[in-house]
């Protein structure tokens, strides 16, 4: 959606773990000592941007911590600093104390239990929209509201204190680059994912949950959302495209597009992402969930969720400033890698190679390719999982952002059957990309497939359609931008047998998604075409077809399905400019595409949904979707 360009980045203090406790430079400091427990082990230094709270430490100062760095966070869109906030055991505020915290840009809020119910919040955990407008009071938006996350906890929601208005929900008001996981929501009032207390226009774009579990959830003004493998009590209204796959309590799709609902009983194939636990005498490890197929509901109802445990000691802990060899020469030696929150300048491949590595990112730590690397490659292995890292361009064009297989010929083929890559697939969660916003990207392509049977559960592919670069040229630079953030490709696939749940890509020159391998599923797909095409024939492909579709499946697939998709058109640079399709599929038996759509935001044009069937959207239809219910027509 188009967004007022953001203030620039702030300078962020710097936060300490030591002994159990959080010392903050800047911050109220965490004093209160950390309940005695049996034989603790040693404390780990997980690096200077994570914050460990006990249930010991009083609440107030509790909130004083966290709501301050989500003070600096909240305007903090472009800047360096990434936060994870730990929480160990226990409960934390009461119904006389309710502990009510906030969540801004690159801050994960996360409990260190095995399961939900080991860390209860009786308060609020909460996003807010970001006024962009006369100083942080008006244009008040959460379509801009990225990068943040929340997981592993119980909350029982309590407003205690607030105005009426705030006391109304827990407001969890979020677009892009955002997942809520392993939350067992409780209580009277609903998680909103809509922030209707903020002055309007409160527009949100979103987003994703997952193995959760919630009484009412307000959708509110979120133009798309995926909710999988979760229960909910209640779900009201929807946008566009509201999409459940698995999903106990989902709301039927036999009346669609009014409302706009898509739903599957089951999710084809799943994995839960991996998560940081301490056991009982306090040592740290990683869960590591097993693949689904055909799954539904939480995987923690009945116990622990399936799945292996890797203690702590068989990772590396990476923190900005290691080099790329350092880095691989553990991954060689067999230990998996645990990203600390922070920025990483990556000038040469971090290479995965080995089968059933972990890569987990903390607080949206981030790869940074330096030179036209490629910071991150995969090999076509089974048990691969990287998740919670987010992968930028640098200012040398990278021929690709992420490689997944066809990178070290030779490594794992011939090892592997079809059955051990269909038994363990490789795993992308919560793996985010970005070209342009806090400087000058260039890719030719974000994220690359040449496996078979991986899972990309939630991702967020962007070329950034606003930054402080400081581009001029154009309507809001744009001209500038599609000339210096340069990026051709956001997403190929040449894989079989590859399943994405959550696949949001936005932006790119030319083709948004390109699908070439055969079985494959989508479960909800998000894209806005380019904004800043200056002219028609900088959006033109070289036959003279007009603009290039968001959606595209190779003319040679016999089987692919699409379940929940939608195309958005704003080309505010030149509002003339013209999509023959939103999106572009053989005509195969085997290729089908459900709920589909495109719409309007105020300036271009799409002629048709899918291969010329669908009403136009144009100025005539802003903000009103242009649906095709299945293609083919049955």
């Amino acid at each position: 959606m188009p967004l007022t360009t953001p203030p620039p980045r702030r300078r962020l203090p710097r936060v300490l773990v030591a002994a159990g406790a959080v010392a903050v430079l800047g911050l109220p400091a965490l004093t209160t000592p950390v309940a005695a427990a049996p034989a603790r082990p040693a404390p780990v230094d997980l690096g200077a941007r994570v914050v460990v709270l006990d249930p010991s430490m009083p609440v107030q100062q509790i909130e004083d911590t966290v709501n301050t760095i989500a003070a600096q966070q909240v305007d903090a869109e472009m800047g360096t600093a990434r936060w994870s906030v730990l929480l160990r055991p226990g409960t934390y505020g009461s119904a006389a104390d309710p502990l009510q915290l906030r969540v801004g840009y690159y801050t994960e809020v996360a409990g260190l239990g095995a399961s939900p119910g080991d860390v209860v919040v009786h308060g609020k955990i909460e996003s807010y929209n970001r006024c962009l407008g006369d100083g942080g009071t008006t244009n008040c938006i959460a379509l801009n509201t990225f990068w943040r996350t929340l997981s592993n906890l119980t909350l029982r929601i309590d407003g205690g204190g607030q105005d009426g208005c705030r006391q109304s929900a827990n407001f969890w008001a979020v677009s892009q680059a955002v997942s809520v996981r392993r939350l067992d929501v409780q209580g009277s009032v609903p998680f909103s994912l809509m922030d209707y207390c903020t002055a309007g226009p409160q527009y949100a774009s979103g987003g994703f949950i997952a193995d959760s579990r919630f009484g009412a959830v307000v959708n509110g003004s979120q133009q798309q959302w995926l909710t999988r493998d979760s229960v909910v009590g209640s779900w009201s209204n929807g946008v566009w495209n509201q999409v459940f796959s698995g999903v106990e309590g989902a709301p039927s799709d036999e009346d669609f597009p009014t409302p706009p609902y898509t739903t599957l009983d089951t999710t084809p194939v799943s994995r839960e992402k991996p998560y940081l636990f301490v056991d009982g005498p306090g040592r740290y490890a990683v869960r590591v969930p097993a693949a689904q197929t055909a799954s539904r509901g939480v995987t923690w109802a009945d116990g622990t969720t399936p799945g292996r445990t890797v203690p702590l000691t068989d990772f590396f802990v990476a923190r900005p400033g290691d080099t790329v060899q350092r880095i691989n020469a553990a991954l060689a030696s067999g230990k998996h890698l645990l990203l600390t929150p922070g920025v990483y300048d990556v000038d040469r491949s971090i290479r995965v190679t080995r089968p059933g590595t972990v890569v987990l990112g903390m607080g949206h730590a981030t790869l940074t390719a330096v030179g036209g690397s490629v910071p991150l490659t995969v090999s076509d292995v089974p048990g691969i999982v990287v998740a919670g890292v987010t992968v930028d361009a640098g200012t040398v064009e990278s021929p690709v952002l992420l490689q997944v297989g066809a990178t070290h010929p030779g490594v794992g083929h011939g090892r592997f059957s079809d059955a051990d890559r269909a038994a363990d697939p490789i795993t992308l969660s919560d793996v985010y990309f970005r070209v342009g916003g806090p400087h000058v990207g260039r890719t030719d392509t974000a994220l690359r497939i040449d496996a078979d049977h991986v899972l990309v559960d939630h991702t967020w592919v962007w070329r950034a359609d606003h930054g402080v670069e400081g581009f001029t040229a154009g309507v809001n630079g744009d001209t500038d931008r599609w000339r210096t953030n340069t990026g051709r490709t956001g997403v190929v696939v040449t894989g079989d047998d590859v399943t994405a749940t959550g696949l949001f890509v936005e932006h790119f020159q030319q083709r948004n998604l390109v699908w070439e391998g055969e079985r494959g599923q989508v479960v909800l797909f998000q894209n806005e075409l380019p904004y800043d095409p200056p002219t028609q024939a900088d959006w033109q492909q070289p036959d003279g077809t007009l603009g290039w579709p968001g959606y595209t499946v190779a003319p040679d697939v016999t089987q692919h399905r699409l379940w929940g998709g939608g195309v958005y058109v704003f080309n505010q640079n030149d509002p003339s400019i013209v999509t023959e399709d939103g999106f572009s599929v053989p005509d195969a038996p085997g290729v089908v595409l459900e709920h589909v759509m495109t719409v309007h935001l105020g300036a271009g044009t799409v002629e048709h949904v899918v291969n010329g069937v669908g009403a136009r959207s144009d100025a005539g239809t802003t903000g009103v979707p242009s649906y095709v219910v299945r293609y083919p027509a049955p």
